[in-house]
């Protein structure tokens, strides 16, 4: 090193971002609070009205501020829920182009969700069983239905990262639920899958039930594998395919 120190030029509205932050996390503009107007934030800061609202609309895209029309923009409290949002559009953007993007997910949610059912049969509520039960019971009368079948299966996953108590970690389930719905709900409708998943489903709900921690992350495992190999399946078949579990019997002959 020859002692030289580079100055890199930022720009004025990422100068202003980081005070503005700074403010935030130091608690002079505490959740709740109102920004002060323009006008007064170009006086502090010495910059232009541009530079003032990049930085303001920055903190919206960030979940830490929400800008109202006709309004100043006020701060809000961020959310294991709230910080999800903000980056799902970023993330089904890295999905569709990533060749190993849904692979990569798919991995990821086996390694969440087989956590979330050991965790849940460890010490399973009557509050969490109930609402499993009534995911259960909304799946089966949703068989043939595509779009409340898919939804009952999300509420049936959500419920297991719900019981965990980890507020954070059950909003990252859900979004990953939420984003590989994104990209599979034309595979979701197949025949003979809804009954399939259903069992799988109350297998899991058994082992939870039952509070056997092992049982319950080992139905959790067979119950994704089996329906990443089934997507992998569709897809190399095409969303259209007549597809069923299993083998393709050949087509019957008829008789002369």
């Amino acid at each position: 090193m020859d002692g030289t120190e580079i100055i890199t030029r930022r720009k004025l509205s990422q100068e202003v971002l980081d005070r503005l932050i700074a403010a935030i996390q130091s608690n002079e503009f505490p959740p709740g609070a109102k920004l002060p107007s323009e006008r007064d934030l170009m006086a502090r800061f010495g910059v232009g009205r541009p530079a003032i609202r990049e930085a303001v609309q920055a903190l919206n895209q960030m979940g830490l501020a929400r800008i109202a029309h006709g309004e100043r923009s006020r701060i809000i409290l961020p959310t294991p829920n709230g910080v999800i949002d903000q980056i799902s559009a970023a993330m089904v953007q890295l999905l569709a182009v990533n060749p190993r993007g849904l692979d990569d997910l798919k991995q990821a949610r086996v390694m969440c969700e087989v956590g979330l059912a050991r965790i849940a049969a460890t010490e399973p509520t009557p509050a969490g069983l109930e609402r499993l039960r009534v995911t259960l019971a909304a799946s089966e009368a949703a068989i043939g239905k595509r779009e409340a079948f898919v939804a009952a299966d999300m509420a049936f996953h959500e419920a297991i990262a719900e019981m965990s108590g980890n507020a954070l970690i059950a909003a990252f389930s859900a979004g990953m639920l939420a984003w590989l719905t994104r990209f599979r709900r034309g595979m979701v409708s197949v025949r003979g899958a809804d009954r399939l998943t259903i069992s799988e489903h109350q297998r899991i709900y058994s082992a939870i039930a039952a509070g056997k921690p092992d049982d319950a992350a080992q139905a959790m495992t067979e119950h994704l594998t089996r329906a990443n190999a089934l997507y992998a399946a569709l897809t190399r078949r095409g969303p259209d395919a007549d597809a069923e579990l299993g083998p393709r019997r050949p087509p019957r002959t008829r008789r002369q």
